[in-house]
């Protein structure tokens, strides 16, 4: 009898022992993140066509792709709203990648002054056609109900394709992947709910130009088309359109997880950036000198690369008692823009633009603002 309770003792402490080192070194292992973004929110409630709100539909069906996906272990759910309030552009793409997130996915309602209907889902990219542009423009409007949106969209110009050359050369990265994520949702909605179907598509939304992961902005169908937006407003419609969104995505994280580990994390190199400043057209403001400011630090630090993340071209000035320290130097607004991208890609996520006339800080937005270019 003493030793089977022996026996039945050692084999219990073995398996806490077991179960404790396995739940450790699970919990070591970095979940796969996806950053999911509800379109609109507080006093912007998107489009209402036949008096639906697309900032409602959006929420609701965000929050249940969440729920499915949260199912899952190895799946962390970050979103950009839960309720409804108004979050700036430029802060879901900022809470993505301070997230260090893996995908992106922005949740939205189209609309048009016709009955057009079906769904389309976008990665970043030139505008094809007028459409796409359209459709970009209208989301991209909310950035007028920010405040300081001057100051947080400074040089961004939805309407100018060479804004987006660059930017869309260094993030071939990530549209591999992009649109891969976009077809299998795409064909869910498609093959599974049978919506008619109006492709994967690029267009230039800021919400996808603020993001350095693989990111994709969805539109699940038209509110002004009478039986599709009732279908949408519908808990039937949002349940549908939900479960579609989130098998795509497993589907996505279990292709993506039998992929290498450069195929998993792409990294933008020396040569792509070099590249991207080559092709993308030159905006040069004269008498100007843009720099990315990168840190600002009481101690004083070699300027070599290896202190830096790997970047090259580093300087140091000392202002209020405090060093800090710049990346490039250029009078290119379009390529110190690139090379802020780069600096964020690198690590240094809360990096910005500042600009210097006749060796004075100046204020980026009067410079961008001014006819003197």
């Amino acid at each position: 009898m003493k030793t089977k309770l022996l026996s039945f003792f050692v084999l219990a402490t073995g398996l806490l022992l077991f179960t404790s080192f396995t739940n450790s070194k699970n919990s070591s292992v970095k979940p796969f993140v996806v950053v999911l973004d509800a379109g609109h929110g507080g006093h912007d409630s998107g489009n209402v066509g036949n008096g639906y709100k697309e900032k409602e539909i959006a929420l609701n069906i965000v929050l249940q792709i969440g729920a499915i996906l949260e199912k899952d272990p190895n799946i962390k759910v970050i979103y950009t709203r839960k309720s409804d309030v108004f979050i700036d552009l430029w802060e879901r793409g900022a809470i993505a990648n301070r997230a260090d997130a893996d995908l992106f996915v922005s949740v939205h309602c189209n609309a048009h002054h016709s009955q057009a209907s079906g769904t389309e889902t976008f990665v970043l990219g030139l505008h094809a056609n007028e459409r796409n542009l359209e459709v970009a423009k209208k989301e991209n409007e909310v950035i007028f109900l920010e405040e300081n949106y001057k100051e947080n969209y400074t040089g961004y110009d939805p309407n100018a394709p060479e804004s987006f050359i660059g930017l869309t050369l260094m993030q071939e990265e990530y549209l591999d992947q992009s649109i891969m994520l976009a077809s299998l949702i795409q064909n869910n909605f498609t093959n599974k709910l049978k919506r008619k179907d109006r492709s994967v598509k690029q267009a230039g939304f800021i919400v996808l130009h603020q993001t350095y992961m693989p990111s994709v902005l969805i539109e699940t169908g038209f509110l002004t088309n009478n039986s599709e937006g009732a279908y949408l407003n519908s808990k039937k419609g949002q349940s549908e359109m939900a479960i579609s969104i989130a098998e795509g995505i497993l589907t996505y994280y279990k292709n993506i997880a039998l992929g290498t580990p450069k195929a998993k994390n792409p990294v933008i190199t020396q040569q792509e950036i070099d590249k991207a400043i080559e092709t993308t057209e030159e905006k040069i403001y004269k008498d100007v000198t843009f720099k990315v400011q990168l840190a600002a630090s009481s101690k004083k630090i070699d300027t070599k690369a290896s202190n830096f993340k790997g970047l090259k071209d580093i300087s140091r000035d000392k202002e209020d008692g405090l060093f800090k320290y710049y990346y490039g130097e250029t009078s290119d607004y379009h390529k110190i823009e690139l090379m802020k991208a780069f600096a964020r890609e690198k690590g240094y996520s809360s990096c910005y633009v500042v600009a210097f006339k006749d060796g004075k800080k100046v204020k980026l937005s009067e410079v961008l603002n001014s006819e003197d270019k």
